[in-house]
């Protein structure tokens, strides 16, 4: 009997087999916890407390006297006010050194009362989520070395899928196999379209995902990645000014100036500045676009006048895709469509091991009884 031949096909089918094999688990578990965090917001919000704002009938508590009474948590840093005007002021305060990022305050801007609310549960369970997304529940420098090699293997075996999925002679009726799932054939057959149609489908997505998500795992990809893009991912740096100004208007004045310049319905997010610096950074978001994650940023002086407006159409392509990497990794890009994209293609992603293991364990059932009949003989 003649040996097959070992052909770059059955090196490349080799490579997809062994490798979905060793990191199977561990893919399945970031795609199965990347699925679930898809809509962790919009879970979030339908079953927590909702903070409604009605109006008392007095005018709004002007921002300074709603910092002086902050003041006694910690150091205010920013304000959210957001576009309806229902909801409450968020101020994101630094209660101690180690509060690093923060903690927000949700403030009745009519009466300044502080209100709270109960988190739900499922505050919990996404964060434990969002540790086995990233770090396996592990501590950070060993999950997350490991999830990034996961999610190169995971690169890998997209790659090599899609090198499969082409039909050995490249006819038409052979690729159109590969575009559908034959339901009527038996278990066997089904379970390897659903493995081969649906890793097709969902690849362009899938490679989308794999390689911004190491941005998070490894520093060199990182910088690699904006060298190549000639743009800084994750870059959170600002023009430095001096202010020049002798006088400081009222927070209320420094509102009217950025909406005057920035004349959109949006979220307006005002950073403090300190004593020292008397410089304004405010962005605000295009919460009614089509892409409501994007936000345009201007730099005001405590005396109202605008140094620099930066509009984030304006900016090269390059410095946008850098920018928006996180939301391209998770499908906020443009908002509830594009996450029921990424939503679907994480489920596909998921399925993906498991369809894998099931083929591979029916051909080693088959070679089995190949070799027991030729026994037999």
């Amino acid at each position: 009997m003649k040996k097959s031949k070992f052909t770059f096909r059955k090196f490349i089918t080799d490579i997809h087999l062994w490798l979905g094999i060793g990191a199977g688990i561990i893919i399945f578990l970031v795609c199965l916890s990347g699925t679930i965090l898809t809509f962790e917001y919009e879970i979030e919000g339908f079953f927590d407390e909702k903070l409604v704002v009605v109006p008392s009938g007095n005018e709004q508590i002007a921002l300074e006297d709603l910092i002086i009474d902050l003041e006694s948590q910690g150091v205010v840093s920013s304000v959210t006010i957001k576009n309806d005007t229902k909801l409450p002021y968020e101020f994101r305060v630094k209660t101690s050194p180690k509060d690093r990022r923060g903690t927000i305050f949700n403030v009745n801007p009519y009466t300044g009362e502080v209100l709270k609310y109960e988190a739900s549960k499922l505050n919990g369970f996404f964060l434990s989520m969002f540790k086995l997304h990233r770090w396996l529940l592990l501590d950070i420098s060993v999950g997350r070395p490991i999830v990034g090699i996961a999610t190169l293997i995971f690169l890998l075996l997209t790659l090599s899928g899609l090198v499969i999925w082409f039909p050995k002679k490249l006819k038409w009726r052979n690729f159109k196999q590969g575009f559908k799932i034959k339901f009527s054939a038996n278990w066997k057959r089904i379970n390897h379209d659903l493995h081969n149609t649906i890793g097709f489908y969902s690849s362009i997505i899938l490679l989308i995902m794999g390689l911004t998500g190491l941005s998070w795992s490894f520093d060199w990809y990182r910088d690699g990645a904006s060298a190549v893009m000639g743009a800084k991912i994750f870059d959170r740096s600002s023009p430095e000014f001096e202010s020049c100004a002798q006088n400081w208007i009222s927070l209320a004045e420094i509102r009217a100036v950025a909406n005057a310049e920035l004349k959109y319905p949006g979220d307006l997010i005002i950073s403090f500045p300190d004593k020292e610096s008397g410089i304004y950074q405010i962005r605000k978001l295009h919460t009614e676009d089509f892409a409501p994650v994007t936000a345009d940023k201007i730099f005001i002086d405590r005396d109202g006048r605008v140094l620099e407006k930066q509009i984030f159409s304006d900016k090269p392509l390059n410095v946008q895709i850098a920018f928006l990497i996180r939301p391209i990794h998770t499908g906020e890009i443009f908002g509830g469509f594009s996450k029921f994209i990424y939503f679907v293609a994480c489920l596909f992603a998921t399925s993906l091991p498991i369809t894998g293991t099931i083929i591979w364990i029916n051909k080693l059932k088959k070679k089995r009884k190949k070799r027991y009949k030729k026994l037999k003989r």
